[in-house]
């Protein structure tokens, strides 16, 4: 058995635990966006399905915001409870670097973020630093282990570079955080739980929130993948 069915096994030892049996209309405080979130991490894990570990806590990373708006929540399903953290995305889904990531790939070297549901696995110590892993359960984010995708801390994700720049710095594909925030991710999301990515773009009173609209051939993707279900009505985004 290799490494990767060797992870899943002692994984699945914990998939017993049930799924939570139903979900708070709204987390605490009444946001209509939390109660949006909450009714997506229960998909995502019902999709993972008897794979994951722990069903608690589900991270949500909605890049359909600017960077510099919290836009990782870590959605409690326990506790009803959603708190949201900056992250970045990678430099070759915002290649003009204005904050926005304007597209998706799954592609190696590509340097973006991929969409969809991954697995975290444990701890290791990286060139960042303690991280954690990721494996990607979907077609859109497979090679997300090939690709050394993984959540870790960056000095660019600071409030600090923030306050200075106005937008977080880029990763190669990564979910890049503050330090005081990994730490809160080493503790809630790592081992066997779901991280989901999407371009949601969800206010906090439940809207979407409009992106800048890019001109026809401003930007394109060094290596672009086939435009996918909804996104074939926006040019741009694959």
């Amino acid at each position: 058995m290799n490494r990767r069915g060797i992870i899943k096994g002692a994984l699945a030892l914990g998939a017993t635990m049930a799924l939570p049996s139903r979900l708070p209309a709204q987390a605490r405080g009444g946001n209509p966006r939390d109660a949006i979130l909450a009714e997506i991490a229960k998909r995502e894990q019902q999709k993972a399905g008897s794979i994951l570990w722990r069903t608690d806590i589900v991270g949500i990373a909605d890049y359909g915001l600017r960077s510099s708006e919290p836009r990782f929540h870590f959605v409690n399903l326990e506790a009803g409870r959603v708190d949201s953290y900056l992250v970045t995305h990678g430099s070759g889904s915002d290649p003009e670097h204005d904050g926005w990531l304007n597209w998706f790939s799954n592609v190696p070297e590509s340097l973006c973020s991929s969409r969809g549901a991954y697995m975290t696995f444990g701890w290791y110590t990286g060139q960042f630093g303690t991280s954690i892993r990721l494996e990607g359960l979907e077609a859109d984010n497979s090679n997300a282990l090939d690709r050394a995708i993984v959540m870790h801390r960056a000095a660019y994700a600071e409030p600090e570079h923030l306050a200075r720049w106005g937008r977080l710095g880029r990763s190669n594909g990564c979910f890049a955080m503050g330090e005081a925030d990994f730490k809160l991710a080493l503790l809630q999301l790592g081992g066997g739980r779901v991280l989901f990515a999407d371009r949601l773009g969800l206010a906090a009173d439940g809207t979407t929130v409009p992106r800048p609209i890019q001109a026809a051939g401003e930007i394109s993707p060094l290596t672009p993948q086939p435009a996918r279900g909804e996104d074939i009505l926006n040019p741009g985004v694959y």
